[in-house]
């Protein structure tokens, strides 16, 4: 299908969009890579007055480390995280995410923040960034605020982004000593959508039990979740088996899978309990080696 008429705007800083989306508040989309936005487009099923297109707009597409985080800019693609090896040892659920994106085009060009902004109820980054306690950066005309990953995906293609502001940076506190993460992901072939995918970061202490745990899941649900039942069941714990067959078990009584081209809900939720248990196996081995 042909995309209902927009008109389109590239703006050469980031107050020139800011300023165009308070001007154009409900009218204006902002694209940034674009590998969410158009097929939408392109199927009516979103229908923008305006694009407004941040090629343009510098200072966006960074990453750098700090004493206390990881900021990775709004713009920077899934091909740059992939690449990234520091950020890989820190957090290698982020290479895990980024090298199943879709194929080397898609990887190229769509972004992390277009992907969160967009929040596709299937896509994989907002489980992984919930995982890990990400935060993101909001810039609009009249300022700035930073908002947990957890709590930011309200329903299918529904965030608590304003339509004046512009995720700009995604925040991703530093990993502490102990610590490892893994995104594992079912999928119908390499770079589809997840029919199931989780998560998991785990830290484990001096005494070889587990002192913290984050599990989200996506594509099993109206938004990508944190499993907070399975969370608490896994702190505390012994990084064996058993510890993470209950997690998983908590996980999938917290899914809410719905029946459609990838499977029937019952094997979904079989499937969120198997990939959970791997995503926890991993998660743990690279924690015990860190």
């Amino acid at each position: 299908m042909i995309p209902a008429r927009f008109d389109y705007v590239r703006p050469g800083s980031l107050e020139e969009a800011l300023a165009i989306l308070r001007d154009r508040e409900g009218e204006a989309k902002v694209l940034a890579g674009g590998y969410s936005l158009l097929p939408l487009m392109k199927l009516r099923l979103a229908q923008p007055a305006l694009l407004v297109d941040l090629q343009a707009v510098g200072g966006l597409d960074g990453i750098a480390r700090t004493d206390d985080w990881w900021r990775i800019g709004g713009r920077v693609t899934h091909r740059a995280i992939l690449e990234h090896d520091a950020l890989a040892a820190d957090h290698p659920a982020m290479r895990d995410a980024a090298g199943g994106i879709g194929d080397p085009q898609v990887r190229n060009w769509g972004t992390i923040g277009g992907s969160c902004a967009h929040a596709d109820p299937s896509s994989d980054w907002p489980a992984v960034l919930q995982a890990l306690g990400a935060s993101f950066v909001l810039r609009s005309a009249a300022g700035e605020r930073v908002a947990p990953a957890r709590g930011f995906f309200l329903d299918a293609f529904q965030t608590g982004i304003e339509p004046t502001e512009v995720l700009t940076e995604v925040r991703i506190p530093r990993p502490a000593a102990g610590a490892g993460s893994a995104y594992v992901k079912l999928e119908r072939r390499a770079g589809d959508f997840a029919t199931v995918g989780v998560a998991a970061s785990l830290t484990i202490g001096d005494n070889g039990r587990i002192t913290a745990a984050g599990l989200a899941l996506t594509a099993v649900g109206d938004a990508p979740f944190a499993a907070g039942d399975a969370e608490a069941a896994l702190v505390g714990a012994v990084p064996m088996e058993d510890a993470y067959v209950t997690a998983a078990r908590a996980a999938a009584a917290q899914a809410k899978p719905v029946a459609d081209g990838h499977g029937p809900a019952d094997y979904k939720r079989a499937m969120v309990r198997e990939i959970t248990v791997r995503a926890l196996r991993r998660a743990a081995e690279r924690a015990l080696a860190a």
